[in-house]
């Protein structure tokens, strides 16, 4: 067991190494892309896109405040986009009543593919 855990340990700590250097990576990547003003690059061997998506991140106060049914928030039991986003869906929760209830993030996916 003892051979089991120290791999695991080493293993976990490659992990965040290479989360370390793909987060400083990507960051490059993404300021050089800004720099330039591209949503697309290509190099001799990649093509790199990048992909704006808009994400709402609710206030769970206002959003209580919009929505004081207790039955919907037994279905919610916090603010989840997803699970918001469901309840509009099904017409549990109309848009309009929710509408002051987030704000909006903007965040840059990144893809590379291999030519």
């Amino acid at each position: 067991m003892d051979k089991a855990v120290r791999r695991y340990y080493q293993l976990k700590q490659k992990q965040k190494e290479l989360e370390q250097e793909l987060s400083e990576l990507r960051a490059e990547i993404l300021n050089h892309c800004e720099e330039q003003q591209l949503s697309e690059l290509e190099t001799k061997s990649y093509r790199v896109r990048l992909v704006l998506q808009e994400r709402k991140e609710y206030d769970d106060d206002k959003l209580y405040e919009a929505i004081p049914d207790p039955e919907v928030w037994r279905l919610l039991s916090k603010a989840d986009a997803s699970k918001v986003a469901s309840l509009i869906k099904l017409n549990v929760v109309p848009e309009d009543r929710i509408r002051d209830t987030y704000s909006v993030k903007r965040v840059s996916l990144l893809h590379v593919d291999k030519k």
